[in-house]
């Protein structure tokens, strides 16, 4: 992250930059923003987006993916869900938003399912209320690798925007930049990660098919502006992880919690089939999918945008009770 950057969202002028392409009924002013928060983890300074609502049956807590951030899923499922009389949290994980990491540290894919299993243990420290957690991209098999690792009962479910293994070849090839990239550039970082190396920085824009983030041109000239979300840097050591994290449990033995697929049916970068492989194997638990009608990968379009809002209301109303 530029050390120029903004401490808070509401000095930042990329979000409300983007959210002009969003329908009208998800723009958010000052006095509907939600409220910024700070929770330290391992000396990392990690950002909140929070709308708070001590009254709310249920918490819903949102992940970005790696070419977004938390105020964006703020935008489009946070506000709408808190809207609907739930409590909602984005958080921005490290490298990410406006999240501060701690100097001279290097933080791996690891470090993000960790740091959310540990928020995750500090909301519960907080009140009993029932979590459900949601990730866009690859956000989505983030929520798996958590609901796997943490103690039993910490979530009630799952919902996902795509669920990918990475460690799938097909996975790599049709959601890296290019298949040279996806070929030799994941065997690359492997031997890098274990060099000093591991540190250097690499545009997300190189290594994954970016491009494909919005459906909207002008939508993504604006998304490739923003150093805290698509246009973001991240280590060969995180990249390293990420295409190789090893989940606490498999799929054939998960049984944590329920699952949603949100799928966006205009997807060009990670379309309906590269889930299939992950939540084929999950038998243990329900698992619903939803497909989100002329929507892109991060949706800005409707109907699919409310779809996804119904889809992700009822299923955390089902599940929370």
């Amino acid at each position: 992250m530029p050390t120029s950057a903004p401490v808070h969202y509401r000095d930042q002028q990329a979000w409300r930059d983007l959210q002009q392409f969003l329908p009208a009924r998800l723009r958010l002013a000052d006095d509907t923003a939600p409220e910024e928060e700070f929770w330290t983890w391992r000396g990392h300074r990690v950002h909140l987006d929070r709308y708070p609502n001590p009254k709310a049956g249920a918490k819903v807590v949102l992940h970005h993916g790696v070419g977004t951030n938390g105020r964006q899923m703020s935008l489009i499922l946070g506000a709408p869900l808190a809207r609907r009389g739930f409590e909602t949290v984005a958080l921005d994980n490290l490298g990410y938003g406006l999240t501060q990491v701690r100097p001279g540290t290097t933080p791996s894919y690891d470090d993000w399912v960790d740091l959310v299993v540990d928020f995750l243990a500090f909301e519960q420290s907080r009140d009993d209320r029932p979590i459900v957690l949601y990730g866009l991209s690859a956000g989505g098999m983030l929520t798996y690798h958590v609901a796997a690792k943490a103690p039993r009962g910490t979530l009630r479910g799952i919902v996902g925007m795509t669920f990918l293994d990475q460690r799938d070849q097909q996975v790599r090839d049709e959601t890296s930049h290019d298949r040279l990239t996806a070929r030799a550039g994941a065997p690359l970082m492997g031997l890098l990660a274990k060099t000093p190396a591991a540190s250097m920085k690499y545009p997300m824009s190189l290594a994954s098919k970016i491009s494909a983030l919005a459906n909207d041109p002008s939508a993504m000239k604006v998304l490739m502006k923003d150093r805290t979300s698509a246009a973001n840097w991240v280590s060969v050591r995180f990249l390293d992880r990420y295409l190789n994290y090893v989940p606490a449990v498999e799929p054939e033995d998960f049984d944590a919690c329920p699952v949603l697929l949100t799928q966006p049916a205009e997807d060009r970068w990670t379309p309906h089939h590269l889930s299939v492989p992950v939540l084929s194997r999950i038998t243990k638990v329900p698992v619903d999918t939803v497909l989100l009608d002329n929507a892109g990968h991060y949706p800005l379009e409707e109907p699919g945008l409310r779809q996804m809002q119904d889809a992700i209301a009822d299923f955390v109303t089902k599940h929370t009770r």
